[in-house]
């Protein structure tokens, strides 16, 4: 008999989408509180929940096999030092369509003006504004993993033209050219947005720097929807000040929640989002556990599994 503990902020709804699918071979247990979960962990051999909650009670499954992730991000799971006897899955494919939501409104948005078209319907300032069409805007994805892919899909139907980035430059079919991290600056120079959807690893961490920005266009937007390790944010904060770039949207960053005090919250090209460009609805994230249990049943390889040493 398999048996799985849950461990989510949205336990109880999770417990009902899969008591719905009525598994074979198959108890659960849910619970959102740490304390609790730590008692029913050591007889469960399945765990499904939220990275952080997990990580406080990896020492006290014994007999864990697989762990679904709720999130794509698992950097929590992959710290050195904790336990990696055990198959870890994460959420992929379902989180594409919503990032591209949120990058495309924050585009298009810049383009047709939107911000400016506010301020002047509040000042009652009849102004024309120019704007350019889709066809001459550059996008630029640094991280072509399942997200990075929708994006670019999602930008071209709209006429962009989209260029990539990944580690080895290998080429995707999702864009017209893609560089190696090496190619970096090359690379950085010829987009008019700049979006990182990059999980946070040692090799991710402070990508973009003050070097870095300062060749980018100064006309250009950094959107990450990513980890916010992955930029140096004293570094962005100069280069908003001062024009090295046009602007920045950030759904991430270094340190969640935003400190208050952070400068980031009153640069009027800066805006800000609190980690919400995709979320994991446990309907879409349950349909994943579902069919890898099914999988994990058969003896099949399961989808999704992470490296730990990358960290994806």
């Amino acid at each position: 008999m398999n048996k799985l503990l849950i461990l989510s902020a949205d336990a109880e709804t999770y417990y009902g989408l899969i008591r719905e699918a009525d598994l074979q071979q198959f108890e659960m247990t849910a619970t959102s509180d740490i304390g609790t979960a730590r008692d029913l962990v050591a007889g469960c051999n399945i765990a499904l929940g939220d990275p952080p909650l997990l990580s406080e009670v990896l020492a006290s499954a014994d007999g864990l096999e697989w762990v679904q992730s709720t999130w794509a991000g698992v950097e929590q799971l992959c710290r050195p030092g904790l336990r990696r006897d055990y198959v870890l899955t994460n959420a992929k494919g379902i989180f594409g369509p919503q990032i591209s939501e949120y990058v495309m409104t924050y585009l298009f948005a810049f383009e047709r003006r939107v911000f400016n078209m506010r301020i002047n319907q509040l000042n009652q300032h009849w102004q024309p504004l120019a704007y350019r069409p889709a066809k001459e805007i550059t996008l630029g994805i640094i991280g072509l993993g399942s997200i990075g892919r929708d994006l670019a899909l999602t930008a071209r139907r709209f006429g962009i033209r989209v260029i990539g980035l990944n580690r080895s430059g290998k080429p995707s079919e999702a864009v017209e050219k893609v560089y190696s991290v090496d190619q970096l600056a090359e690379f950085l120079e010829k987009p008019d947005y700049v979006v990182l959807t990059l999980p946070a690893t040692p090799q991710t961490n402070r990508l973009i720097h003050a070097d870095m920005l300062k060749i980018m266009k100064p006309s250009a937007v950094l959107i990450n929807v990513g980890r916010g390790n992955s930029i140096n944010e004293a570094d962005l904060v100069c280069a908003l000040r001062e024009g090295i770039i046009g602007g920045a949207v950030l759904d991430v960053f270094e340190k969640e929640p935003l400190a208050r005090d952070s400068q980031l919250w009153k640069l009027a090209n800066v805006f800000i989002t609190p980690h919400t460009s995709a979320i994991s609805f446990p309907a879409d994230i349950s349909s994943i556990f579902i069919e890898n249990y099914h999988r994990f049943v058969r003896r099949e390889p399961l989808m999704h599994v992470v490296d730990f040493e990358l960290g994806y």
